[in-house]
């Protein structure tokens, strides 16, 4: 009775949260409080409707073979392709390392495609795999100088690694020492003139390597004009407006340091370095990138605001690409998506941006609606005294085809695919849960 069909249907259109509220007076103040009741009604005859337009889309003759055909076409089109490295004999390599087929799999993939993601367990040798795939890649001339990016912690282990799978590698290491503020000039000047192997750099000084003055004036222009155009589909009195208009003011206040910044010498920039291939390892540190939604007060979203570090990286990426004809970047990572849904999206904009857009999925809120669901439920409250209604995004949809568009460039190896192919056996290389199965304490 309080929400009617009409207003259902486009609250579901536009991924607006639907609930119920009531006015009271208090004090004389008036405020709106959700009625719990009338809101899961009218949740459940939300839920009725989705169910009764998937039956009503494909009762139409003519709409049926209509929609058949674009599904075909778009999301029906691929075969997984599979990759096989055994040929692979690594000149160069340390003899005494044999890698496991998986690895050599991998490698290849890399080889052969324009991006890739490295999504095995850990444990599985991520490591060896990005060091021989960059430098069989450099050997057979794909590439000139790739640029590794590592944790901070791991920039020593990483070293020992390259040096034991290649002893004869040219590297040039990004350390404390080297990459210090009163020699970052001179080691800038080395990335560019020298004819390195590989450049290996830690995740906190990736973002020193500063972009020219007008990459950055040409991203952030190109930010503020996707906001403005986002802000005129939403409604006037959506909440969202005011933050549109919130982050379009800090993007013109970093539109005007740029251009201040430009008229001063700013050294060697990142596209002067003469760098043309990127390995992220543990790429899971960059999924805090920005995007937009309509989707108001509905959890399962993660942070929308992103950070720095991730546009730094999106800009890296994209000159990347435009250099490589869409090619030239790797990460690596054992965990993709470990806590929002919109981290399968995060990762297919930083690799996959063509294939984003040639399906009509660009936007964040097209992806959402094709691929997961908002999911409304009773859930414990903040002070565990009782329950509230929370809009979760929380449910993959249509997985088989999202499956099918993330292993374009996804490289999936678990711990259950790695011992099925006796590549890692439990014991040996992999702990035993004691008692054979986990006990909740």
């Amino acid at each position: 009775n309080r929400y009617p069909a009409i207003d259902l249907i486009e609250s579901l259109s536009n991924n607006k949260q639907i609930v119920v509220t009531d006015v009271i007076e208090e004090d004389g103040k008036k405020r709106s409080v959700v009625n719990e009741q009338e809101t899961v009604a009218a949740q459940d005859k939300a839920e009725l409707l989705k169910q009764r337009f998937k039956d009503w889309i494909w009762q139409d003759e003519s709409r049926r073979a209509r929609l058949l055909r674009f599904y075909n076409d778009h999301f029906n089109s691929v075969v997984t392709r599979k990759y096989n490295g055994s040929h692979l004999t690594l000149p160069g390599s340390n003899p005494a390392i044999k890698l496991r087929p998986s690895q050599k799999d991998a490698i290849w993939r890399i080889i052969q495609t324009g991006n890739t993601l490295l999504a095995h367990v850990v444990g599985s040798g991520k490591t060896y795999t990005m060091i021989g795939a960059a430098m069989e890649k450099r050997r057979l001339g794909l590439h000139q100088k790739p640029l590794f990016v590592v944790p901070n912690h791991l920039m020593r282990q990483f070293k020992a690694d390259f040096l034991r799978l290649y002893p004869a590698a040219n590297l040039l290491i990004a350390d404390e020492r080297n990459f210090h503020t009163d020699r970052r000039k001179q080691f800038m000047s080395r990335i560019s003139t020298g004819n390195w192997d590989a450049v290996v750099i830690t995740h906190s000084s990736f973002g020193l390597l500063q972009v020219s003055p007008q990459t950055k004036e040409r991203f952030i222009g190109e930010q503020i004009q996707r906001l403005r155009d986002f802000k005129e589909s939403l409604p006037k009195r959506s909440s969202t407006v005011k933050q549109i208009e919130k982050a379009v003011l800090r993007l013109e206040e970093k539109l005007e340091e740029i251009l201040d910044q430009s008229k001063k010498d700013p050294g060697t920039s990142f596209e002067e370095l003469g760098i043309d291939a990127l390995f992220v390892d543990e790429a899971d540190e960059f999924k805090n990138l920005a995007y937009q939604t309509k989707m108001e007060k509905v959890a399962g979203l993660g942070s929308k605001e992103g950070n720095d570090k991730t546009q730094d990286l999106l800009m890296k990426i994209q000159y990347l690409h435009g250099i490589n004809d869409g090619a030239g970047v790797v990460f690596a990572t054992g965990t993709p998506i470990a806590n929002t849904m919109a981290e399968a999206y995060t990762m297919m904009r930083y690799l996959q941006p063509s294939l984003l857009q040639e399906k009509g999925l660009e936007h964040f809120d097209s992806w959402a609606n094709a691929f997961g669901e908002v999911v409304a439920r009773l859930e414990v409250n903040a002070t565990g005294g009782g329950y509230k209604i929370n809009n979760r995004f929380s449910r993959f949809i249509n997985v088989p085809e999202l499956m099918s568009m993330l292993r374009e460039v996804w490289d999936i190896q678990t711990a259950e695919m790695l011992e099925t192919a006796g590549v890692l056996v439990r014991g040996r290389d992999l702990p035993v849960t004691k008692g054979g199965k986990p006990d909740a304490v």
